[in-house]
């Protein structure tokens, strides 16, 4: 022993061992009262002898009828003499046997993501063939607190613990499994003193944040790696488990790759890279422990599920450890219930499978009833529970639940954040880089940039909402071969331009007609190419022409941004141009670069024949060349943990190719890193081809703007002139434009990104449906109503709300119909969060409507009794739309 501490443990252990080491120990069959002095055991009656003996008799008998006995797990030491003192042959004869035997992982901390010793176990089973399941918590154990192996039977209850701690466990797994893969070993002596190394030497080192500790252990590390030609430490074959203990503490230690040299960067990058870590974090994903219920947590489907898993537990002990997942699901049809169980389907055929059914449970109903059992009347969540059809558990959220959530939307002003807003890992609070709208200059912008311009605003919008530092890149395209062509014509078409700014109104025309001179006069077409060598080597003169064009086409944007409530900081492909080189470089010094016939330096990534080409056989660059300066700009300058690229949907693989890129190099952790694009379908016209005017060309986009807006200030002038506006002439410009620009954009946003979809205006600027129109009336409406209120009834919830008397009550059908749609909105917000599709938000709040207009035509507000309350629900029910309508970048109106 010696390697560290370890507290007493009850007498009826057997052998224990530290970290990097193993235990052996069996529960025990006698109940130890735990107010009684350490190691003294409580007697036990007659009858309660007589009981253990025939429940032990029947345990046998069932034992006896499965076939085969399992072989002891591989440990250190497997003599369990001592145990409970006497003959231990007589000790083992009277163990029942066990069948379908399993490594289990216990005690898996449940903090939402799988900590380095969970993903040191879980890699060493995938690489040894030694499966691992949950283990849930291993009460016999309480001298030990984190991660520990047990080994048994698939349904024990009293399973043995192998080994504890990262390295033990995965020392244990290397000896009881088999590595598939050619000349590797199990386990060596070299392996375990690099154990030992990771755990007195690296960990301290890399928790202590001491420079100098820090490179003593890197140094030892790498003169390792140097003999072992950097795929390992012992020898030539990757990922054995010293490199597996190694690589995972150097990948999750906070900073430890920031510093470190290239060949451990490359090392670390092995496992990153490896497919069997990929899959090990997924095994990881299904070890951790079911949550429990948290009462501050907003989301109704994480309580939803913490109330079954709970429930589950108790009914059947053995569920964690059959692999079923424990989760509840919205109900598809609210009619049968708000969420659901489909646990006791599966649970039944492991059960089953196991051996291990509980005497009266035949069926999945029955698990289902037996779970429902178990749900403890006083839960704060559930109600109302029935099993339907083969065995889904439909419930009910209690109206008291609702009733807290809806009160605290009044109270704060603002519908409740999900549990990851704010917080510092991948869920809030990094830096998130995103690369949305980025038109060329020189050109106008025209509906193909409807698109990325309206998503990225508002997936920017909900990152900021939960927490992160966003940064809205505009990346121009201010840089290229068309410069030299640009340059030129500006030179002859305005010769005083160094005087006389020229006003270039139409940049359409102005690029076609440069084009169209590039096209037909050879001369033009030689000049124009030199001007892209004297612009990319500084020429002044062409540098100042270039400036002019950028100036011109950002007077352009700027329209179409302001339209929107479009915030967006330019960063083109100009400011990485003297960032290219190093990158070419620091990929040829790893060994990364091909050079193709024609002297193209090129990077193959996996599953593409076609390479990213860094540099062209000419020497120039192109997109691939700035792409890859822009990532490694935003990762390293800008310290994002996560970039997200919007474009046009053809581009999906270029960006996948830049982020394999970015993989293989060692730039991006798939644990501390995320990369997303998010690639769309086109605009169509009515033809189902794409949206252009009737000649043929482009539809500008200020122009598309502007008749949306046209469109709806003739709907509110003629609503105006018969009686049916409740807006003045002065307002009715600012309020079409709400309603016009809101509807472009709500259009868009409420689908899906990724497909096509026909450009409408009559079927965007509609009044009914699931339109922004109907939304803003529906917001209106309500806040009519509350108006009304206070006029004609005196009821003034603002002075309800600061007086501190402000108490919503759910009691008809349909005010708790609108209380669970309100409080459906954290879900919302977590699902859009996973892919960064707005359209969750636009379901949301188009579903929120529809429960809103059922609310207020089925239940009286003005002048009935419960006229407060249902005026505060009015309130919460609008204020939540606020915040929809601030995360899709539409503003909102209070009459119209």
């Amino acid at each position: 022993l010696g390697h560290e501490h370890v507290p007493d443990v009850p007498s009826t252990s057997s052998v224990l061992m530290a970290e990097g080491s193993f235990l052996r120990y069996q529960a025990p069959h006698t109940t130890i009262d735990s107010t009684m002095p350490e190691g003294e055991e409580k007697k036990l009656s007659k009858n309660e002898l007589k009981k253990l003996a025939k429940q032990q008799e029947k345990a046998n008998a069932k034992a006896a009828k499965k076939a085969g006995a399992s072989a002891p797990p591989p440990a250190a030491n497997n003599d369990t003499s001592g145990a409970q003192g006497g003959n231990n042959t007589q000790a083992k004869q009277q163990q029942p046997k066990q069948s379908n035997p399993v490594y289990r992982l216990a005690n898996v901390p449940s903090t939402g993501t799988a900590d380095t010793c969970t993903l040191k176990a879980c890699l060493s089973s995938i690489l040894n063939s030694a499966p691992l399941l949950p283990g849930g918590m291993a009460d016999f154990l309480p001298f030990v607190h984190g991660p520990a192996l047990l080994y048994g039977d698939a349904a024990s209850q009293s399973p043995a613990a192998v080994a504890f701690g990262g390295n033990g466990i995965v020392k244990a797994l290397s000896l009881a499994g088999t590595r598939n893969d050619e000349g590797a070993e199990g386990m060596t002596a070299a392996m375990d003193d690099w154990l030992e190394y990771e755990r007195c030497e690296l960990r301290p080192a890399l928790s202590s944040g001491n420079a100098t500790q820090i490179s003593a252990a890197l140094g030892k590390l790498e003169t390792a790696l140097e003999v072992h030609g950097g795929t390992s430490v012992v020898g030539s074959t990757p990922l054995t488990a010293a490199d597996v203990v190694l690589t995972i503490t150097l990948l999750h230690a906070e900073g430890a790759l920031v510093n470190a040299s290239p060949l451990i960067q490359a090392y670390a990058n092995i496992t990153a890279s490896s497919p069997h870590y990929k899959a090990a974090k997924a095994l990881a994903s299904t070890l951790l422990p079911p949550p429990s219920f948290d009462p501050t947590d907003p989301s109704l489907l994480n309580a939803s599920s913490a109330v079954f898993a709970s429930a589950i537990s108790a009914a059947f002990p053995s569920a964690l450890s059959l692999d079923v997942e424990i989760k509840a699901f919205k109900c598809k049809d609210i009619k049968h219930g708000d969420y659901q169980c489909n646990a006791a389907m599966p649970l039944f055929q492991k059960l089953k499978a196991a051996g291990c059914l509980p005497e009266g449970v035949n069926s999945p109903q029955d698990v289902a009833k037996a779970i429902i059992d178990a749900v403890p009347s006083d839960n704060p969540v559930l109600c109302e529970m029935n099993v339907n059809g083969p065995g889904f558990i439909m419930s009910r959220i209690k109206r008291e639940y609702l009733e807290r959530g809806v009160n605290h939307i009044i109270k704060n002003g603002a519908p409740t954040k999900p549990k990851s807003a704010g917080r510092n890992d991948a869920s809030g609070g990094g830096v998130v880089v995103v690369d949305f709208s980025s038109p060329n200059i020189a050109k106008e912008m025209h509906v193909g940039h409807l698109r990325s311009t309206i998503i990225g605003e508002s997936v920017c919008r909900i990152l900021s909402y939960v927490g992160h530092d966003v940064k809205r890149i505009n990346h121009v395209g201010d840089w290229g071969t068309q410069f030299g062509m640009l340059i030129q014509y500006l030179k002859e078409e305005y010769p005083d331009f160094h005087g006389d700014i020229p006003n270039i109104t139409d940049l359409t025309e102005f690029y076609k007609n440069a084009k169209m001179r590039f096209d037909e006069s050879p001369e033009f077409k030689k000049i124009s190419q030199l001007n892209v060598v004297k612009l990319q080597a500084g020429d002044e003169e062409c540098r100042k022409i270039w400036q002019v064009l950028c100036d011109v086409s950002r007077k352009e944007f700027e329209k179409v941004y302001d339209r929107l409530d479009i915030t967006v900081e330019e960063c083109g492909e100009s400011f990485y141009n003297d960032k290219i080189a190093p990158v070419i470089e620091e990929f040829d010094s790893r060994g990364l670069v091909s050079v193709e016939e024609g002297g193209a330096k090129c990077v193959f990534v996996p599953k593409y024949k076609v390479p990213l080409m860094l540099q062209k056989s000419d020497g120039g660059y192109g997109y691939d060349s700035t792409d890859m300066a822009a990532i490694k700009y935003r990762l390293d300058q800008m310290k994002a943990s996560q970039i997200v690229y919007i474009t046009d949907f053809t581009q999906g693989d270029h960006f996948q190719m830049v982020f394999a890129a970015a993989k293989k190099i060692g730039w991006v952790s798939e644990d501390s890193h995320r990369l997303d694009h998010i690639g769309f379908g086109t605009v169509q016209g009515e033809d189902g081809k794409r949206f252009k005017t009737r000649s043929g060309d482009t539809v500008r986009l200020v122009d598309l703007l502007d008749e949306a807006v046209s469109r709806m200030e003739t709907s509110l002038k003629e609503r105006a002139t018969d009686g049916k506006a409740a807006v003045d002439d002065a307002e009715i410009h600012a309020t079409a434009s709400a309603m016009g620009y809101g509807a472009v954009k709500y259009f868009d946003l409420r689908r899906n990104p990724t497909s096509n979809y026909i450009f409408s205006y009559d079927r965007m600027l509609d009044t009914k449906g699931n339109t922004a129109i109907y939304l803003l009336y529906a917001h209106a409406r309500l806040e009519s109503i509350i108006s009304k209120g206070k006029a004609e009834f005196g009821v003034d919830v603002d002075e309800l709300i600061k007086a501190g008397k402000a108490k919503i009550t759910l009691a008809h059908k349909s005010e708790r119909n609108l209380g669970l749609h309100l409080e459906f909105f954290a879900d919302a917000v977590e699902e859009t969060l996973n892919d960064l599709f707005p359209y969750h938000i636009c379901d949301f709040v188009y579903a929120l409507s529809n429960a809103a207009s059922e609310f207020v035509t089925q239940c009286k507000v003005l002048g009935s009794p419960e006229m407060e309350s249902r005026l505060l629900l009015c309130r919460a029910t609008a204020i939540s739309m606020r915040q929809c309508f601030d995360l899709l970048g539409i503003r909102h109106v209070y009459r119209i």
